[in-house]
Order: C-alpha cells, then sequence, then structure tokens
C-alpha cells in the first residue's frame, strides 16, 4: 500500500480578507510527480509556501506523511519537505559545493562539524544534478540555468523526500529546461522522491508528471491525469480560452501548439 506524502483537507488561506485559497483538499502519495498549473492569481505559489510553512495560519489541515503540518518543528519539517522558490536573480558569495553542503542543515546539531555522511550527500546531490564540473565555483559566476539545477542539489542535499519547486525552468533557454525537467524525473524514478512543481507550461506538465492539478482563483478547476487535461472544454473552463493540439511525434500524446497570427 502506497503512503500519502501530503495530504490537504478543505485548507483555505487568505492575505487579509483576500481568498487566496478555498477550501483546497488534495492527497499527494509517496513517489508522485505533481504538476500545478493555473492562471496568474491562482494560488499556485501560496499553496506551495503553505506546504512548507512558509505562509502560515490558514484554516483546514495539512498532513505530511501522515502528522499534522504544525507538529513539526522547522527543523523536522526542513528534514522531509524542501522548497526550490522562483528564480530571482540574487547571487550569493558561495562556491557551488557550499551551498549544496549547507543545506544539510536539518541534520546538524549546533557546533558541530560537517560529517562524512553530509559531505557524501552533497557530492552525490551535486552528481545526480550533473553539476560536478563547475562545484568549486562560485555561484555568481553561473548562468541562470546552471545555478537552477544548482537549487535542486541543495534541494535534494537536504535529505527531504518531498521536493517543491515553484516554476523550476522559468527564464531558461530550451537547453536548459530539457536538463532540468530529465532531472527532475530522474530524481522522482530513482530515489523514489515525491515532487510537487508549479508551472505555467500546460505541455510540460502533461508529459513530466503522473498528475496534474489545476487551481483556478484559489479552487481546484481539476485534477487528474495529464491525458484527462489536454481537452479543450476543460482548459477552456480554466484558462478562458481554447487551444490547438497536435500529436506528440514520438509518444502520440497530444501537445498545445500556438495559434498563427493573421
Amino acid at each position: 500500500m502506497s503512503q500519502t506524502a501530503v495530504e490537504i483537507k478543505n485548507y483555505s488561506f487568505s492575505f487579509g480578507k483576500k481568498p487566496a485559497l478555498k477550501a483546497i483538499s488534495l492527497a499527494v502519495e509517496a513517489g508522485e510527480a505533481l504538476a500545478v498549473v493555473g492562471p496568474n492569481g491562482a494560488g499556485k505559489t501560496t499553496l506551495l509556501k503553505c506546504l512548507v510553512r512558509i505562509l502560515t495560519g490558514g484554516s483546514g489541515s495539512i498532513r505530511i506523511n501522515g502528522a499534522d503540518l504544525g507538529s513539526y518543528s522547522q527543523k523536522e519539517l526542513a528534514a522531509l519537505v524542501s522548497y526550490v522558490p522562483q528564480a530571482d536573480g540574487r547571487l550569493l558569495p558561495f562556491t557551488v559545493e557550499e551551498f549544496v553542503l549547507m543545506a544539510r542543515y536539518p541534520h546538524l546539531s549546533p557546533f558541530t562539524s560537517v560529517s562524512d555522511a553530509d559531505a557524501a550527500a552533497a557530492r552525490d546531490a551535486i552528481k545526480l544534478t550533473g553539476v560536478e564540473e563547475f562545484s568549486g565555483r562560485l555561484l555568481a559566476t553561473l548562468s541562470g540555468g546552471e545555478r537552477q539545477k544548482v537549487f535542486i542539489a541543495a534541494a535534494i542535499a537536504q535529505g527531504a523526500n518531498i521536493l517543491l519547486l515553484d516554476e523550476p525552468t522559468t527564464f531558461l533557454d530550451p537547453k536548459h529546461q530539457d536538463d532540468i525537467h530529465r532531472t527532475l524525473s530522474r530524481i522522482n524514478r530513482e530515489s523514489g522522491a515525491t515532487v510537487i512543481s508549479v508551472t505555467h507550461d500546460i505541455n510540460t506538465a502533461a508529459l513530466f508528471n503522473s498528475r496534474v492539478l489545476a487551481l483556478k482563483a484559489g479552487e481546484v478547476a481539476f485534477c487528474g491525469h495529464p491525458s484527462e487535461l489536454m481537452d479543450n472544454d476543460i482548459l477552456e473552463s480554466i484558462f478562458g480560452k481554447r487551444f490547438l493540439f497536435t500529436p506528440h511525434p514520438v509518444s502520440g500524446k497530444p501537445l498545445i501548439v500556438p495559434e498563427e497570427v493573421e
């Protein structure tokens, strides 16, 4: 029997008097790859921040690995859930290796030195994400795509088995987008990590995930298999427009293609 990694029941959250999430209910099984899509302002980032307790004070319940979110200390939660926020352009004064190693903080005690196990976890994460060749370089010297892979490496080194990623491929060129998607798929497949990622790219959501959650105005508008999402009636109810589709040349899965401008 599979274990439920994240369980949300009737959860609502507001910024002051403005509702951001409205009675969200969702169960994510351990090892699942879930994409979260929806229009701007739908509540996607807010949902991730509530799961990792950056935002607090909502109503309803959130359970992580079967226990109430509020029952964990911040350090205990960090050992279970890692979060990669949207890229914001900030440049940190650390090397790749230093930055990834700092992610081991949930497993360290005050005033203790880094253990062999911590160093090994950092090396494994660096190798898994393919950033070995520049592990000694400062983050400021890397491209946006390279830095994004380092942030994912740090999330892996953290040792959490639930990864939350907020638009991990924003502003990246096609090659680095593909690298990130393949890396996340490999992490999900090989380590069994639960991956929940926010994206604006419907094709990405459909191709690289086992299930898709769509939010609209803070409410669940769709939750199901990616193939079920690629339906114009469903997509129009979420995004307010209809789309053109074409079959994927290899898998035959329907993909959205841009319309020509007359």
